[in-house]
């Protein structure tokens, strides 16, 4: 017999990702603004937003429309899927200016804190069926002086084959190609997993309808996610995609980078390899 699985709603990973994002708000760096630059900031964004409503002479009921969709992105519990796919990347490259190191990219809502700890020669958890190409990622983390980081974490989480992700599709394991690789003495690290393939945003919500309504695709280019963590040292979040994949030049989430860029080749025996190694600012 057949098992039909469920597939993620735009709803599901909605509220499985605003609950994340509210059970991690205590360790994530949140701004104590003042009010000056609270009122600078707030004040450029409504410029912009009367700018467009002049340029593009906006009607009221199309006001109203937005009114309603911004009401239903709130409903459907999906700012934090809106946030990092539409204007995380602008954040992440405004940040990234004033750092050194190995280039960054978005966190995305997939992230889920405190997964296994494994050596730095390792295989992800995945199910015993699991389908996709082997993928073998290796490197070494450093500091921006060339010194391995010995002790160092790779936290690394991505999709499936089918492009699904743990914790986000009700049919795949908790926990399943996530964790937390430990590096050796030398910073060193090789992962056993699966190339990842690309996949849709969750469309069938209010975010979907906006997509759908200005013409743009939904795809996310095959990628796997990466945070890079050591003592002292400025911790990097970053993303690895694939040389040649579909959508590297159309990213809905414009957070590709040509340095992020791998090209894992065959060793003979059906398993795809890579390197990439990670440099890590010293904290001020």
């Amino acid at each position: 017999m057949t098992t039909i699985q469920d597939s993620p709603t735009a709803a599901g990973s909605g509220a499985n990702a605003s609950q994340v994002f509210k059970d991690t708000a205590s360790t994530r760096d949140v701004a104590d603004t003042p009010p000056e630059r609270v009122a600078a900031i707030v004040t450029s964004i409504l410029q912009g937003v009367h700018g467009a409503i002049a340029e593009h002479d906006v009607t009221y009921p199309e006001f109203q429309a937005a009114k309603a969709w911004l009401m239903s992105v709130g409903e459907g519990g999906e700012w934090p899927l809106f946030m990092d796919v539409f204007v995380e990347h602008a954040v992440e490259e405004q940040v990234a200016k004033s750092q050194t190191g190995t280039k960054g990219s978005i966190l995305g809502p997939y992230f889920l804190p405190d997964q296994t700890r494994l050596s730095s020669t390792c295989s992800l958890p995945r199910r015993a069926d699991e389908q996709g190409t082997p993928l073998v990622l290796e490197g070494q983390v450093r500091d921006t002086d060339g010194t391995p980081l010995a002790g160092s974490e790779v936290d690394i989480w991505h999709a499936d084959s089918d492009g699904y992700y743990s914790g986000f599709a009700p049919h795949v394991p908790d926990g399943n190609l996530r964790g937390v690789v430990v590096t050796d003495e030398e910073g060193r690290f090789a992962i056993d997993t699966i190339q990842p393939a690309p996949y849709q945003i969750p469309h069938d919500g209010p975010t979907g309808q906006m997509i759908e309504a200005a013409g743009w695709h939904p795809w996310r280019p095959a990628h796997l996610h990466i945070q890079v963590r050591a003592e002292g040292h400025r911790t990097i979040t970053t993303q690895l995609y694939f040389a040649g994949g579909d959508y590297l030049d159309s990213d809905v989430a414009e957070a590709t980078k040509p340095e992020l860029v791998l090209d894992p080749q065959d060793d003979g025996t059906g398993t795809r390899r890579s390197t990439y190694d990670f440099e890590l600012e010293p904290e001020a």
